[in-house]
């Protein structure tokens, strides 16, 4: 009777316990991360009864959690990649929204300081179209200043998503080293606990990319995508925030570990902070850059154009545009006292990369910020020697010492400094400089068109000038010559040219003189009406019509794979989800099916102990008697 009791009370605990553990799986059904709990039985050890063995019930021998640990490294990997994604897409579509939108793009305001610039060409004297003029070009400087704003704005939310990021990843890489320290000491880890740290680290490697590592002790070691240890063991790494050397307003990642401060290579990271990493190297800065190297573009050739031209009061004309000069900074760890200005010196070559500019054994070298490959320079630095690289002209100050390095930025900082320089509507130059006639008794039918100064500089560009034909193949200039002409040749002198329409005649002269103040010529006004398609950019193969469209296409084009990647990525982590589910996941039929035996069972272990208290009841009953 003892051993029945003992048996039925074995059974009894024992299927109490699978009956706790399936409720248990029942009430974390909807617990991110959790896995189900199987019980596992055994018989216990049989007692010898003299003709055999007499068995003597049942026991748990283990509560294991059923998971697989391929799958669960999977849906941590996945998880990682598309938070990644979803972060740049995020940052990405903002950036696109900006360039794209009517209400805060360039494209509306840049059409509408040109239109203004054209109708002024159809009314040059009319004091409404110069007035109209300078308040579309105050609006267009006004919008590039607010897109750099813009720009700002968000590298500096990069910034803010970087410091809490890091202080997450440390909380995150804390706990998980102290439950390293908990499971490790354990006989055998609890399987809620093993979840737990299971759900941590996949929290972690959303925050960073990168994977976990099992060490023996039962410990998980956790790294970065790039391969930055972030947890080894019970020893925790801290993830700070640093000042980039070269921008101190640009913060970076390095990582701190056994007493010294270790700068991670952005490219390293995945994850939310690799994303906004991604996002500020990838889509802002080259967008920056490329606003900047429009604004550059535009400030540069129209001011050129607009020195080539004469105002309302009969002089020449000066800069239009306000621009900034290209950005030299400083690497915080110079030694040296050496300074760089930048200049322009040819625009069409500008393609706005980032240069880092390095002092070697007495030499200076240029190499790409972002890829680290060589570029072409020349030159000393040198006030006579300037050196000469990517279209800009730098002059050195001070003394520079070994390693000494700079940040080159040509046009990045560009957008948010240009400016109108002119605030007098009399001061806009829309007339040329010269103007060109026929003679009244010309036999031929030649007529000047295309008159334009190509050295606004020239000293005699403002003399008077006479064009003698000697016949229709030659011509002579206030009696130099004779000059060979074609039909359709320019004619040139003293820093201007122009092209006859028609063909001229023996004796058929054209003579060239000054404008005056107050002219209601229109000359210079129409040409300058042209410069948006002119291709100034790109060695002379990209106009800046182009430059804005191909940067709109840029950004847009950048934001749309980004999506698309995060929609993919989206399908493939929900795979990796369901295929943990599948294996780790609670299932309320298999459960309610578990549960419904396991009550049977237990009723029938209870009847057991029933039985064996009605054998002894009775035994008690005889024994009575």
């Amino acid at each position: 009777m003892a051993n029945i009791l003992s048996t039925g009370t074995s059974a009894l605990i024992a299927f109490q316990r699978a009956l706790t553990t399936v409720s248990h799986n029942v009430a974390n059904i909807n617990t991110p991360g959790y896995s189900r709990q199987r019980v596992e039985f055994e018989a216990r050890s049989p007692q010898y009864a003299g003709v055999g063995y007499i068995g003597r019930g049942s026991q748990i021998s283990d509560i294991r959690r059923v998971a697989d640990e391929l799958a669960n490294a999977r849906l941590i990997d996945s998880g990682g990649e598309l938070a990644r994604l979803q972060q740049l897409s995020s940052m990405a579509n903002r950036v696109d929204a900006l360039m794209s939108d009517k209400a805060t793009g360039i494209a509306g305001l840049w059409s509408g300081f040109f239109g203004s610039v054209s109708a002024l060409s159809s009314n040059a004297s009319a004091p409404a179209e110069r007035q109209n003029m300078l308040g579309q070009a105050n609006a267009l400087t006004t919008r590039f200043g607010q897109l750099q704003g813009q720009f700002d704005m968000l590298g500096r939310e990069v910034n803010g998503g970087l410091v809490a990021g890091a202080d997450e990843v440390n909380r995150l890489a804390s706990e998980i080293a102290r439950m390293n320290a908990q499971i490790g000491s354990a006989t055998s880890a609890a399987p809620d606990l093993l979840d737990r740290r299971e759900q941590l680290v996949s929290q972690l490697v959303t925050y960073t990319g990168g994977t976990a590592v099992p060490q023996d002790g039962g410990a998980l070691n956790v790294f970065t995508a790039g391969g930055q240890a972030l947890v080894v063991g019970t020893q925790p790494s801290q993830l700070t925030t640093v000042a980039d050397p070269y921008r101190p307003e640009r913060l970076q990642l390095a990582l701190q570990s056994q007493g010294q401060t270790i700068r991670i290579d952005e490219r390293a990271m995945g994850g939310r902070i690799g994303g906004l990493l991604e996002f500020r190297n990838q889509v802002l800065d080259p967008a920056q850059a490329e606003l900047g190297r429009i604004a550059l573009g535009l400030a540069t050739s129209f001011n050129a154009g607009h020195a080539a031209g004469m105002d309302q009061q009969g002089a020449m004309g000066g800069d239009f545009f306000n621009v900034p000069a290209p950005a030299v900074n400083a690497h915080a760890g110079n030694s040296g006292d050496a300074r760089l200005a930048a200049t322009v010196a040819d625009l069409g070559a500008v393609d706005g990369r980032n240069l880092v500019l390095k002092w070697t054994d007495g030499a200076w070298s240029a190499t790409d910020a972002t890829s680290g490959a060589a570029v072409a320079m020349t030159g000393s630095g040198s006030e006579a020697d300037p050196l000469q690289v990517a279209g800009l002209s730098l002059v050195m100050t001070g003394a520079p010492q070994a390693d000494d390095r700079f940040l080159l930025q040509p046009t990045a900082q560009v957008a948010g400094g240009i400016g109108v320089a002119v605030t007098d509507p009399a001061r806009i130059a829309a007339a040329s400089p010269v103007r060109v006639e026929a003679a009244l008794d010309n036999l031929g039918s030649g007529k000047p068109t295309a008159l334009r100064v190509v050295d606004a500089r020239n000293a005699a560009l403002a003399a008077n000038v006479q064009i003698s034909f000697l016949d229709g193949d030659q011509y002579e200039i206030d009696g130099d010559g004779p000059y060979p002409y074609t039909p359709g040749s320019a004619i040139s002198a003293n820093g201007w040219s122009f092209v006859l329409d028609g063909v001229p005649a023996a004796g058929d002269t054209f003579n060239v003189r000054r404008n005056g103040a107050g002219s209601s010529d229109n000359g210079n006004a129409a040409l300058l009406a042209g410069f948006d398609d002119r291709r100034s950019l790109d060695d002379g193969s990209l106009s800046l019509n182009g430059a804005i469209s191909g940067l709109t296409t840029a950004v847009g084009s950048a934001a749309r794979q980004a999506e698309y990647a995060a929609e993919a990525q989206g399908v493939l982590h929900e795979q990796a989800q369901a295929t943990r589910e599948g294996i780790s996941g609670v299932n309320l039929d298999e459960e309610a099916a578990n549960m419904l035996r396991l009550q049977q069972a237990y009723q029938a272990a209870a009847q057991i102990i029933s039985t064996a208290d009605s054998m002894f009841q009775t035994l008690l009953g005889a024994v009575r008697r």
